[in-house]
């Protein structure tokens, strides 16, 4: 009575091993968080700034299919206006920003670091597919993939202050 018990537990590991097996060549997802609904995605919805008179009709500028609309969020401007400086319309850098950008490439600019970036992501995403075919439960996947490149604000801070370095903006104790 007990054999077909063993035989039936060593079938569904292997027929687990099997099924981890399947998701080979394809791009592996770490999370999972999945849209199923036939609603709107709210993380596709950009929220506008705030609609406002203007100051004469007749003044209006000519409408340009494909343009930005006034009251479009522009990221890189509001980026660029947080960290002290003017945005620019056109394309370029302000003179007035120059010390800004300059002080911001200091330590040198990776050209393609968006592209390396994705390569890089892409192989851990691949490494961690293949190891994690076993995760069962609500677990996120880019959690565990990313989680020994976290950083420890505690131990960051407890470091820096035994080298005597100044920490100001210390993250309050947990």
């Amino acid at each position: 009575m007990n054999m077909p018990r063993k035989s039936i537990i060593v079938g569904l590991v292997a027929l687990m091993a099997v099924a981890g097996c399947a998701r080979e060549g394809s791009d592996v997802q770490l999370t999972r968080i999945k849209n199923e609904g036939t609603g709107p995605d709210e993380f596709a919805v950009l929220p506008s700034k705030p609609l406002q008179a203007p100051e004469s009709y007749s003044a209006l500028p000519t409408p340009t299919p494909g343009g930005a609309n006034l009251v479009d969020r522009n990221p890189e401007a509001e980026g660029i206006a947080a960290l002290g400086g003017r945005a620019v319309t056109g394309t370029g850098i302000a003179a007035s920003d120059g010390g800004l950008v300059n002080h911001t490439r200091r330590y040198g600019v990776t050209d393609n670091i968006r592209q390396t970036l994705a390569a890089e992501d892409v192989d851990v995403r691949r490494r961690q597919g293949r190891v994690n075919i076993l995760n069962i439960g609500p677990n996120d996947d880019y959690t565990n993939a990313y989680r020994r490149q976290w950083l420890d604000s505690q131990t960051e801070q407890r470091r820096l202050q035994a080298r005597g370095i100044v920490t100001p903006a210390a993250p309050p104790p947990e």
